[in-house]
């Protein structure tokens, strides 16, 4: 066995942890790796739907628009992210982007949300997390998801089970259905609500270290840290099982 490995099972052990009966998921740069984000190309392929443009604006000057606001909001700011604990969907946020600009698009908001982010933010199955679905569910340990995310529930459930479709998800919890976004404890209470478990049953996994680490931490679930598609700087911290990699956690932990 080698050390890192065995790091992280005295971590288990330290922390007197069980096998858990539910494993929750993170969404972006964890189940699903998303290529980086690129508002100007979603807006431009949602303005093809446009039946009025009165201002004649372009993609840059309405996703110039889009940012000013999310800046006044305090939006995306990865350094900051966790502190913005409530979520402004994108039901409330493009109608007022759109209409403020004299622009009418063709579709519904829930369409609008497809069209921008397929185009501003593809994204492809992490590598390995298809197998470690599959162990999971071939042991009996369920899984859902909890994802802090603006676009409408419908087309987040949409995206996940076509990159997905062997899933096994009970629930997949967003942040645009449910108001609180990580790492808030309200949302977490939610997920064991309706898994009917209690907080040491269940494991979470994500990418980021503020609302995914410390937000299930505090929520009473045991936390792990997936680095494998991270986008962003970080610090490692040894007390937290951090992963690289689905098999290794899959062949190295619950074995």
């Amino acid at each position: 066995m080698n050390q890192n490995l065995q790091m992280k099972r005295d971590i288990l052990e330290v922390n007197d942890m069980k096998m858990p009966k539910m494993v929750l998921f993170d969404y972006g740069q964890t189940l699903i790796a998303e290529q980086k984000f690129d508002g100007v190309k979603g807006t431009e392929a949602v303005l093809q739907y446009a039946t009025r443009n009165r201002y004649h604006l372009s993609a840059e000057q309405v996703q110039a628009k889009a940012n000013e606001i999310n800046q006044e909001f305090g939006r995306f700011v990865p350094e900051k992210r966790h502190l913005f604990q409530i979520e402004i969907p994108n039901t409330m946020f493009t109608p007022y982007l759109y209409e403020s600009q004299g622009i009418e698009i063709a579709l519904s908001n829930s369409e609008i949300d497809t069209v921008f982010w397929n185009a501003a933010s593809p994204g492809t199955p992490t590598e390995g997390i298809k197998d470690f679905l599959e162990y999971l569910k071939n042991n009996g340990i369920r899984t859902g998801v909890i994802s802090n995310i603006s676009y409408a529930p419908s087309v987040v459930a949409e995206r996940i089970n076509r990159l997905l479709p062997e899933n096994a998800f009970e629930f997949i919890i967003t942040s645009s259905n449910f108001i609180f976004r990580k790492p808030n404890k309200r949302i977490f209470d939610l997920a064991l609500e309706k898994a009917q478990l209690q907080p040491d049953e269940v494991w979470y996994i994500g990418d980021q270290y503020e609302c995914d680490v410390k937000g299930s931490l505090n929520a009473g679930l045991f936390p792990i840290w997936y680095i494998g598609a991270i986008d962003l700087p970080y610090t490692a911290d040894k007390n937290i099982l951090t992963v690289t990699n689905w098999s290794e956690l899959m062949s190295g932990i619950f074995d």
